[in-house]
């Protein structure tokens, strides 16, 4: 009997003009048999934001080093300095 897993990157989307959701499903063989499958999504934006007490707002851009080649593909192409520019001012808009 053998058992293996597998992460297979099922879809890669581009929510709104930034977010890159990422959905990855966990696959349980057994003897090839799938057995199991559970998913898991997370999102992408270009950088995390935050605002300091004097007022001044600091970008850092979000590393996508670890992420699957796929991912970094699609997000290196959204993420043009025009998108980037657009989240950095929305993200400073948004401040209640």
């Amino acid at each position: 009997m053998t058992i293996t897993k597998e992460a297979v990157i099922e879809k890669i989307e581009v929510v709104g003009s930034w977010n890159v959701q990422v959905a990855t499903d966990t696959v349980i063989k057994e003897d090839g048999t799938e057995i199991s499958r559970s998913r898991h999504r997370h999102v992408l934006a270009p950088f995390t934001s935050s605002k300091d007490s004097d007022g001044k707002w600091t970008h850092t851009a979000t590393d996508i080093s670890a992420e699957a080649t796929e991912v970094q593909a699609v997000a290196n192409a959204v993420w043009t300095d025009a998108v980037k520019a657009n989240y950095k001012t929305f993200v400073e808009s948004q401040e209640v």
